[in-house]
This record gives structure tokens, C-alpha cells and sequence, in this order.
């Protein structure tokens, strides 16, 4: 049998997925094209670095193999099964060379003891299922714990193949106390240590699970000292830690299949995060959120309980128990968790004996039945449904039954992804099943939900990469440049009149209307039509009139005196008439638009300026009595003498020592802003009479810091100055406006609104695409909120969009200036046209918000009656604070809180 026909077998027998069947091909292609790895004698620098070169050019991201043997990584995200793809690689070898001695490396006891199980014969997972060679003559297996044990070597003999499994530990460790680790020492049988007995074997082969952990120098010295003839890497995390959160690549992959593509591919559930709709944390003391994310941990984990059982019944499939993690900040608060779950307050006790608390604290009798009940947490019998832990459950807890997941420990939004869903990626029947919620591993996390969606939408994100980072390049290896695009109407994608954000690299498009080139001529002049339609004040229709019959006929007989004779002669006679396009054209068109009416709004009459009423902020004020008796220094002796209290310049009213300082600023006018100025200074005098003790204390705080007070009601005074002018000139010119287009300059890849660039501070220099319900094929943001507000637009509304320049005649006063003011966003709903802005909180009442905002409100106020009048809907201005706007916010309820009137 040739040894391509061993790689078909055990692809076959082992019944290998994908990533693994592509994995054990490559091994299969390096040892082929390089025969040099088979010799255990090529070993110099050298000739290390000639093979490492030679293999580049099968595999571009190996550049060296890091280590003084021959080392290849695969790396296979968590889930997809690397454990099996370990048996695969021993098959082959020992098939195709007749390698006969593996050591494979754990690095803890938890994947120690779970290799030592897939590698026993008769377990559940063993791994050579289906091998016939190792049915009827199994593997020696040697551990760290029986290697010295009689008939450990002789056992070899007889056996077809030696697998050593040790936990790095013991291989690992430093000369203590003057001894070298066991493994190390002479053993008289052999007369040599173990460890040199392997390092002898020319046919060593070194299995490396989770090799990410064997890159600290001690790890490197060990494997390198082991000497063995190939190494085989297996990892989830190709990279190593630096400071800074730096991650620093292995130069030695050859096979890189990372989490997005498993999750694209079916082959591991579908993380989510999962908050309420509309919620606000900051409305929650600590200990309420952690109770409110716990008790909804819990409403998910129950939903997803008879979904499971659905699917169960439904398919003839094994019923699947789901469980619970939360992940607690120590031991004492995984204690009062594990309480609380169990006590009557939490859903009437329902839980109590179903939760398991798993850390360090546990021993003895505890400790075993925690551990028996947490390996046999998948089984349908077993009655845990939630397990509380404190960092224990890392690699080699592998379960398909974890479900949701409520992470009650502070970690940022990139840490709790990558450390959190690695444990619950498994699916319980190997494939993806179709079903959502059977698909679907949930992250309960309320106060960071904003922050995880972003950090898992970025492109360095483990869920968003599905390669390893490389130089941006295109695909002929060209550094990007920079292009111009113009985006335009959706409502022209279909027509041949765009470009689709797939043709430059980007999320693809939804096709409108598919039409040939005389067709699409046709369809652009209806088009036209339409638009020419729309600014006359006489016909004024609106994209809900269009449909009707006699603007149809009258757009058929406008389009037939656009259109030259035999452009109409040559549309096919099996095809739509000029009837059908103008009717499809626009559906299309009313389907993705929206009716702007043509509405001038300029401000007029002389400007008057003030400030608002408002809350004084007293929080940071908080000054404290002084000592002001009276010092006397001498001179040349320097001592001092101490005299009785000054005299102090009393005032009538305690808020005249505040109002006095307030007045000498030049925008500040007492005749005009008296009321204002003394509503200010008796909330700063009541705030200090709630913590001064009595009259005294409180004159003396008054006369030393009246200045320092009146500084900061000044300053807090500018925030609400307002400048307006007197009205506003309404001029309805009838009609409506059509969509402008936006045009953009873009480098790279077009992005999804569900992606947060890599660098969020450069955010507009990103172009973004893909949209089902942007009246735009592109569009760019200012910001990171603006980003996440048209994702909620994209969700709530019919139809949305950014104007441009000249979209809008809304003009506003701004000193001796009347610039446009150009709106964050234009959205529709079934009822309603909104316009959308969003602002920093402390601009929310500058001179500037407010300006635009009045003009706004009139520009709106004049648009309802118009379009109300011609049968459209009314409009409405929405001022959105910037801290409001996150994904799980509904655009109904913006809208409702933060209308302008």
C-alpha cells in the first residue's frame, strides 16, 4: 500500500473531519517533500534551516521551527479535535515509516489524565477506532506514573507501537536540592535514566498538546535535550504572550484553522452574548447587576433545557442535559454563589443539590464527590445544572453540553471571549444541527455587552480571524492602495449602475433586479423619471403614490420620450415589457428610499444669548473650614506668634459671598441673569450647610472659598450658554428631495457593521458594507457610537442612511455664521421619519446641539405637515446622548426617551 493510500484509509476509518483530514495531508506532504526530516541525523543549524526553507515553500507562515529538532504546528481551534488528529498522525506514521515510539506532552494533570483515558483501548473517545492493526494488538501505553514499573520495556516487545504520555512536570523540572527530576536519574535496568533511553530512540517521535505552554526557556531546554526525531505541535492559540498584550506568532505553522472558520464551518456552536433589551447597568448596584445576570443565566439555561429536549424528540436523537458555568472571582464569592443557588430565595430552591462549586477550596470527601460529579456533569442522569469555578476549568475539560455561560468575574471584554467560550464550544452531537438555539453557546454579560460585541467584532478577534495576521496585501501580494468608491442608491444595485462591496473584498450585497443591458437602460430611466418627478411641486408624488395607476402611465409615457425607439425595439419578446420593468423598478425603488421632503429652514431676526437653568454638579465641591488666625513672623529671628481670628468683610446674604465673585466676569451680567446667578449660589450654600456643623464653620467656608466656588458655577454656567436666533425663514419649496450620493476613499477590505475596526480611534478611514437596509451600498462613520447606532437602525428600521451635504436645507445661527447642518443619520419606520444625532454628553447642551437641534425641530415640524398632507409620515428629531446608544437598545425606545419637540 503506498503511503498515499494510508493517508485515504485513515481519513476513512478514523472518519476524520475536514480541518483534520487537511492536517494529516500536510504531515503527509512535508514528509515527502522533504525526506531530510526523516533522518535523525540532519540536526544541525544548517540543515534545520535548510528544511525549514524547503517546507516554506509548501507552507508560507513557517519560517523557522523554533526549536533544535524539526517541529511543526497545527493549529486547530478548540473543538474541532485535535486529541483525534494525535491518533491520526501515530497511524500514519507508524503505518507509512514503521515509526514504533511516540511521547506525547501534556501540560497539566487535567489534559495528562484525559490523553492517558483517549489513548486506553475500550474507553469512550479512544482514539484508534477503527484501526484494525490496533484492535487486535493494542499500543503499549507508558505514563509518567508507571514508566518504572516491571514490564514497562519488555511490554514493547510485543507491542506494535510505544505511546509515553508524561505532564511536562516531569520532565521539566530544575536540578532541586543537588537531584535531578526521576526521569532523569540512572535506573539500573537500564543502566541509563529513562529520559536518556528515549533521547537514544532514532525513531522519536514528540506529540506536543497545548505547545503554546512549552515556550518558556525551561520547556524549550527539556524538548530540545529529549532529542527527538520529529515534533508535532498541536494548539489552539498559535502565539505566545509578550508585555503589553503584545502576541508574538509561531514562526512554524503549517496548518492554521482557527475559530472563525470552525464556527463558519459548522463545527463547534455559535458563541452569543446576551444582555436585556434596553438595559442600563449603571441603574444597578453591583451586587443587584450580579444577582440580575445570574438569575438570567438561569431563564436561558431553562429555555434552552426544552429546546434540547425538542430537538431530541423531534429527530430520534439522545437527550441533551445542559449546564450552567459561572465563573466566580475567588473562592469566598464562588461560597456565597453556591448558597445562594441553593437557598429558597433563588427560584424557590429548584436548584439546591443541582450545583457543584469547583476550586480549590474543596478537599477530602468533598473534593471526590466535586470531581466524580463534574466528569460526569455530560451524562443525562447525573443532576448538575450548574457549576460555579474560580479559574480551574482550563484545557482538557472537554464537555459538549455547556451551554451558557455567566462570567461574575472582572476581565476585559477581549479575555472573557477567548478564556470563557473555549470551554463551551463543543457541540453535544458533533455537527451543528441547524437549530439555533441547539447551536448556540450564550454569554450572560449585561454590564460589558456593548464591549464584547466589539472586542468579538474586531479583526484581530479569535471569533472574526480565520487566518493567521499577515502584511495587508492583495491577493497578487501588492501592498493595498487607496480607491475612491462612490456608493449609491441600493435601489440602483441591481441595475448595473454600482459597485457591489464584493468586488472590492468586502460583504456581499443583496441583487434587487437582475435585468440585461437594455433592460438596465430602461430601468435607469425610470429611475430618472422618478427623481425628475419628485422635485416638481405640481406632482409632488411620494415613493407610496408611485404604485398607482395613473402615475405609472404617466411615468411609462415620460420613460417612452426618454428612451430612443429601438432601445424599446430590442427588448426580447419572452421577456418583461417596458409595463413590467417600470412596475419592478418601482417596488424597487419606494422599497428603498425614503421621501425628504425639499424644506429651507434659515434662522432670521437679532440673536439672543443667556444661560439655561440647571442643577449646580456638587459632588466635587467639598471644602473644609480654615484655620485663619493671624501670623506674626519676626524678621531676623524667624518666630513666630500667633494672634486671634482676622476680620472678614461680612455679607447680608451667605450667597452675596459667592455672588460677588460671579458678577466679575465679563459674559456674566447681573441685570440679566440675577434669578440665575442666585438659584446657583443657594444650591452651593445649601450643599455646604449638609456637612458643616454650624454658622461659623459655614461663614468661614463661605469668605475663604466664595471665589473658588463662583469659578466653578462659571464653568459649569458655559456648558448651558445658549445664542439663538430670534426665528427661523420656513421656505416649502414642494416636492422631494432625491438621495444624494456619498462617495468615499477606502483601503482594504470593506467591513460589516458587526465588525469593530482594528484600531476603533481611526474609525473613519474604514469603508462599511453589506447592509440589508441602507438606502446607501456603503457608508462610513465618525465613530465608534455612530457604528453601533446604525446597527440598531439596521436591525428597527424599514430603511436608514447618513446624509450628505445639500440633502437637507436645514441651516443654523453659530455666532455671525449660518452653517448647514448635516444630521447623523435619516431612518424610516412603518410610521414614522426620524432624524437621528448623537452627541457626547457634556455637548448635549452647548450653544452649537442646541442651535442645530431648534432648527431641526422646525425643519420637522413643517415636514410632518407636508408629508402628512400628501399621505407620507410625520417626522421627528431624536438628540441621543452618546452613553445611550448600545446594540441591545431598541430604536423604539430612543426614540420615545429622546425626542426633540
Amino acid at each position: 500500500m503506498s503511503r498515499e493510500q494510508v493517508v485515504r484509509g485513515l481519513i476513512g476509518r478514523l472518519s476524520l473531519r475536514e480541518p483534520q483530514s487537511e492536517s494529516l495531508k500536510r504531515l503527509h506532504s512535508a514528509l515527502e517533500s522533504v525526506p531530510q526530516l526523516r533522518n535523525p541525523q540532519a540536526r544541525s543549524p544548517e540543515e534545520l534551516a535548510a528544511m525549514a526553507g524547503s517546507l516554506r515553500e509548501l507552507f508560507p507562515t513557517l519560517t523557522d521551527f523554533e526549536r533544535e529538532f524539526p517541529s511543526m504546528c497545527y493549529a486547530l481551534a478548540t473543538g474541532v479535535g485535535k486529541t483525534r488528529l494525535m491518533g491520526a498522525f501515530i497511524s500514519y506514521l507508524h503505518a507509512a515509516f514503521g515509526y514504533r515510539h511516540f511521547f506525547i506532552l501534556a501540560p497539566n494533570l487535567t489534559i495528562y489524565d484525559k490523553l492517558i483515558r483517549d489513548f486506553t483501548p475500550n474507553t469512550e473517545k479512544y482514539v484508534f477506532k477503527g484501526i484494525a492493526e490496533f484492535a487486535t494488538n493494542s499500543p503499549q501505553i507508558v505514563t509518567g506514573d508507571t514508566y518504572e514499573q516491571a514490564g514497562a520495556l519488555t511490554g514493547e516487545l510485543y507491542a506494535p507501537i510505544q505511546i509515553n504520555i508524561f505532564n511536562i512536570s516531569k520532565i521539566n523540572s530544575e536540578v532541586r536540592g543537588g537531584r535531578q527530576p526521576r526521569i532523569k536519574r540512572l535506573w539500573e535496568v537500564l543502566g541509563q535514566s529513562y529520559f536518556d533511553y528515549l533521547a537514544a530512540l532514532p525513531d522519536l517521535v514528540l506529540v506536543m498538546d497545548e505547545s503554546h505552554r512549552y515556550r518558556a526557556s525551561a520547556g524549550i531546554r527539556a524538548l530540545n535535550e529529549l532529542k527527538p526525531l520529529l515534533g508535532l505541535e498541536l494548539t489552539a492559540t498559535p502565539f505566545t504572550e509578550a508585555g503589553g498584550n503584545k502576541q508574538i506568532p509561531f514562526r512554524n505553522v503549517v496548518m492554521d484553522y482557527p475559530l472563525a472558520r470552525a464556527i463558519e464551518d459548522g463545527f463547534v456552536k455559535e458563541p452569543a452574548v446576551v444582555t436585556q433589551q434596553n438595559f442600563d447597568p449603571s441603574a444597578h448596584s453591583p451586587e443587584a447587576l450580579e444577582r440580575i445576570k445570574l438569575m438570567d443565566g438561569v431563564r436561558i439555561h431553562e429555555e434552552t433545557k426544552v429546546h434540547l429536549l425538542t430537538y431530541a424528540q423531534q429527530y430520534g436523537e439522545r437527550i441533551v442535559k445542559p449546564f450552567m458555568l459561572v465563573i466566580a472571582r475567588d473562592t469566598t464569592h464562588a461560597g456565597k454563589l453556591m448558597m445562594l443557588v441553593g437557598s429558597d430565595e433563588f427560584f424557590n430552591g429548584r436548584y439546591r443539590g443541582k450545583a457543584i462549586q469547583v476550586d480549590s477550596s474543596q478537599g477530602g470527601e468533598k473534593e471526590e464527590e466535586m470531581i466524580r460529579r463534574l466528569l460526569a456533569v455530560e451524562s443525562f442522569d447525573e443532576p448538575t445544572e450548574i457549576v460555579i469555578h474560580v479559574n480551574m476549568l482550563k484545557e482538557g475539560w472537554d464537555v459538549t453540553n455547556l451551554y451558557t455561560i455567566v462570567p461574575l468575574r472582572a476581565a476585559n471584554a477581549r479575555t472573557l471571549i477567548e478564556q470563557s467560550i473555549g470551554r463551551g464550544l463543543r457541540l453535544p452531537y458533533g455537527r451543528k444541527t441547524g437549530v439555533e438555539v441547539v447551536d448556540r453557546l450564550n454569554i450572560v454579560a449585561h454590564d460589558r455587552f456593548q464591549e464584547v460585541i466589539d472586542a468579538a467584532g474586531s479583526g484581530d478577534s479569535p471569533i472574526r480571524l480565520k487566518a493567521l495576521k499577515l502584511s495587508p496585501v492583495d491577493a497578487d501580494g501588492q501592498t493595498l492602495r487607496s480607491v475612491v468608491v462612490e456608493a449609491t442608491s441600493t435601489a440602483l444595485l441591481g441595475l448595473g449602475a454600482v459597485t457591489s462591496p464584493n468586488e472590492l473584498n468586502g460583504p456581499p450585497s443583496p441583487v434587487l433586479v437582475t435585468y440585461n443591458a437594455d433592460q438596465k437602460r430602461i430601468s435607469e430611466a425610470v429611475i430618472a423619471v422618478i427623481e425628475e418627478m419628485a422635485r416638481s411641486p405640481q406632482l409632488a408624488p411620494s415613493s407610496s403614490s408611485l404604485t398607482g395607476e395613473s402615475l405609472q402611465a404617466e411615468i411609462l409615457r415620460r420613460v417612452r420620450d426618454n428612451v430612443l425607439p429601438q432601445q424599446l425595439e430590442m427588448l426580447p419578446s419572452d421577456g418583461p415589457s417596458v409595463s413590467d420593468i417600470i412596475r419592478r423598478t418601482v417596488d424597487v425603488y419606494v422599497t428603498n428610499t425614503i421621501d425628504i421632503p425639499r424644506i429651507t429652514v434659515v434662522p432670521k431676526g437679532v440673536v439672543k444669548t443667556g444661560y439655561r437653568p440647571f442643577n449646580l454638579d456638587v459632588s466635587k465641591i467639598n471644602f473644609q473650614p480654615q484655620d485663619q488666625q493671624l501670623v506674626s513672623q519676626a524678621l531676623q529671628s524667624g518666630e513666630q506668634v500667633l494672634y486671634g481670628q482676622p476680620t472678614t468683610v461680612a455679607e447680608r446674604r451667605l450667597e452675596d459671598y459667592i455672588v460677588r465673585d460671579l458678577v466679575d466676569y465679563d459674559d456674566v451680567s447681573y441685570d440679566d441673569h440675577a434669578e440665575l446667578l442666585y438659584q446657583l449660589a443657594s444650591q452651593a450654600v445649601a450643599h455646604f450647610k449638609s456637612y458643616l456643623s454650624d454658622n461659623e464653620e459655614l461663614q468661614n467656608v463661605l469668605s475663604h472659598y466664595g471665589r473658588s466656588t463662583a469659578e466653578i458655577i462659571h464653568g459649569q454656567m458655559a456648558t448651558h450658554h445658549y445664542e439663538e436666533a430670534a426665528g427661523s425663514e420656513v421656505m416649502v419649496t414642494g416636492g422631494y428631495a432625491p438621495l444624494k450620493k456619498p462617495a468615499f476613499t477606502v483601503t482594504g477590505k470593506v467591513l460589516t457593521l458587526h465588525q469593530t475596526p482594528p484600531d476603533a480611534n481611526k474609525i473613519a478611514q474604514y469603508l462599511f458594507g453589506g447592509f440589508k437596509g441602507c438606502a446607501y451600498t456603503f457608508q462610513k462613520f465618525h465613530s465608534n457610537t455612530e457604528r453601533i447606532l446604525a446597527s440598531v437602525l439596521e436591525r428597527d428600521a424599514t430603511k436608514w442612511f447618513r446624509p450628505v451635504a445639500g440633502q437637507f436645507g436645514i441651516y443654523y445661527k453659530l455666532g455671525a455664521n449660518q452653517p448647514e447642518y448635516v444630521p447623523d443619520f435619516v431612518a424610516a419606520t412603518d410610521s414614522t421619519n426620524l432624524i437621528l444625532e448623537t452627541k457626547m454628553v457634556s455637548e448635549m447642551e452647548s450653544a452649537e446641539v442646541l442651535a442645530k437641534s431648534a432648527a431641526a425641530v422646525v425643519w420637522c415640524g413643517h415636514a410632518t405637515e407636508y408629508c402628512t398632507r400628501h399621505g407620507g409620515n410625520p417626522w421627528r428629531y431624536v438628540l441621543i446622548p452618546h452613553d445611550e446608544v448600545a446594540a441591545n437598545v431598541t430604536l423604539a425606545a430612543l426614540a420615545s426617551r429622546f425626542s426633540r419637540e
